[in-house]
């Protein structure tokens, strides 16, 4: 007995060990092929400003990743600042998520082979979209903790559940507001309708202390940091706020074809918990507050919240690694059903196929940065251009087919600004370029982005944010401001801002303009 207990000890590490193998590896490898010059290296950025001193909300408009630029900054400062330190951050979080839900799918007593089949496949589809940190896909991952969590607290009532919900939650909503506030919502309803008949007083002081660590350490960092109250409301929460009301508009006109048909693989997946949830209501529609129903109920939300928040966003598609989850869980619950090996197989078969499917389709051509259509065999190593991107292989939808001369362009724009001894703000979607200089490029934004980021004149918040710009080139004592084109959202960060003449604009190469600074009364104004 004792030999046979060793052996499935044994056993267990080894799927755990093949599951880190492939859902690390994995991600590793698709991190370091092609770029988009605006997602890739945001948090790049911001995690060396942060690492560096600099502070959010107050050093520059955030609108979110606040979260995961520190964790960057975290792993810069332990294994220094390169494309492999940022790489192994997304990496990592794909780990953790694959083995989240391994042990998910183990606690509701699914197979551990199975276990690991569901596991593996969903973190292929999870984080190689980008590969690199992404405030959708670190959000989602806390957020499916977060859902996992509850789950468990359903079925198993252990007070670390409760404890870890508000504190994935809270780190889910500063990676991004949404989907989180809506994933937010669904959990507090699960849990009163849980409440109702399994009520338990340490429920709510274990959820209570977890709400109240993360938001302790937060109000701390804002106090000792002397961030204005007022910049976070703006920030973080008004701006976002006044964008959902343009971006409520993207879901309509309310059609089948695209709510329900163009997903229909996530619904099939969950088809069995959304069979059950009926079937059980149907017949006494107070089952509603019975543990699994709760549970269905969950996975029904979370799955409507994801589709709708995809339909809501500008980036590129990433939610079909919910078909694997879902079909783990679908799995679950088809073991008392009839004609249940007959299922089982077909959530095996759904998943492989679509995780088959979505891997060619969208990860191996890189669709999320616009390179389906490119050759990615003329992709370069980007060491010629910065010794901290080595082995990625840099290219980008700008250049597609000369990534050469991409290249030597923002070197030839590096050596224009690091000549120039003047201060200098760095407007650009390629924001490696000051921390390979080991400059301050005192952005006021972490990512250059007309509306979707940052007011324009006529929207709600604009005088915010142009103060917030002025007040931050007068505090820096800005002389010069480089703008490196192509930008993915932005022209010229001045347009319905200032007289053209408080700035001198001249084109210094075929990718580089110079605004130089004149003294005025609208930038006088704004000097502290």
């Amino acid at each position: 007995m004792q030999r046979q207990f060793n052996l499935k000890k044994y056993s267990f590490f080894i799927y755990i060990f093949f599951l880190i193998l492939i859902s690390f590896g994995t991600n590793q490898y698709y991190a370091y092929i092609g770029v988009l010059p605006v997602d890739s290296f945001s948090t790049f950025n911001a995690g060396y400003d942060i690492l560096n001193g600099a502070v959010p909300f107050k050093d520059y408009w955030i609108l979110k990743g606040i979260i995961i630029d520190f964790i960057q900054a975290g792993f810069f400062k332990i294994f220094g600042v390169s494309w492999f330190s940022y790489s192994i951050h997304a990496s990592i979080f794909n780990s953790i998520f694959a083995l989240a839900t391994f042990f998910t799918l183990r606690k509701f007593n699914l197979e551990i082979k199975f276990s690991f089949f569901y596991s593996a496949l969903s973190s292929v589809l999870m984080y190689p979209t980008y590969g690199i940190p992404f405030t959708d896909h670190s959000t989602a991952i806390f957020c499916i903790l977060a859902i996992y969590s509850l789950c468990l607290a359903i079925k198993f009532n252990q007070n670390t559940y409760w404890f870890l919900i508000p504190i994935l939650i809270f780190l889910a909503f500063f990676t991004k507001q949404t989907p989180t506030g809506y994933i937010a919502i669904l959990i507090f309803a699960i849990t009163i309708l849980y409440l109702i008949s399994n009520f338990k007083k340490e429920i709510l002081i274990f959820g209570l202390l977890g709400a109240m660590l993360p938001t302790l350490l937060f109000l701390s960092y804002v106090y000792f940091q002397k961030i204005s109250f007022q910049s976070i409301l703006i920030q973080y929460f008004l701006y976002p706020m006044s964008l959902g009301e343009t971006r409520l508009e993207w879901l309509f006109p309310f059609e089948f074809q695209r709510f329900v048909f163009r997903h229909k693989l996530i619904y099939i997946a969950l088809s069995i918990p959304i069979y059950l949830l009926i079937r059980s209501m149907l017949k006494n529609v107070y089952s509603i507050i019975e543990k699994d129903n709760l549970i269905f109920i969950l996975l029904v939300g979370t799955l409507l919240i994801f589709i709708t928040h995809q339909l809501m966003t500008i980036n590129g598609l990433y939610i079909f690694f919910l078909i694997p989850v879902f079909a783990g869980f679908s799995h679950v619950f088809s073991k008392d059903l009839k004609k249940k090996k007959y299922l089982i197989n077909f959530f095996l078969i759904l998943s492989l196929i679509s995780t088959i499917y979505y891997h060619q389709k969208y990860i191996s051509k890189r669709d999320t940065l616009l390179l389906r259509e490119s050759d990615l065999s003329k992709s370069v190593n980007a060491k010629v251009l910065s010794n901290k991107l080595k082995n990625l292989r840099w290219l980008t939808h700008h250049y597609p087919n000369n990534p050469n001369d991409e290249i030597k362009n923002l070197i030839e724009s590096m050596k224009i600004i690091e000549k120039d001894n003047r201060k200098k703000m760095i407007v650009t979607d390629y924001q490696f370029l000051t921390v390979e200089l080991s400059m301050r490029d005192n952005s006021a934004a972490r990512i250059w982005w007309r509306h979707h980021i940052y007011p324009v004149p006529g929207y709600k918040y604009y005088e915010d944010w142009k103060s917030f710009l002025l007040t931050k080139i007068n505090k820096e004592n800005i002389e010069v401001i480089y703008t490196i084109h192509p930008l993915e959202g932005e022209n010229d960060i001045f347009e319905g801002m200032l007289n053209q003449k408080c700035y001198s604009k001249e084109k210094i190469s075929k990718i580089l303009t110079a605004q130089e600074l004149k003294n005025c009364v609208e930038l006088v104004s704004f000097n502290q």
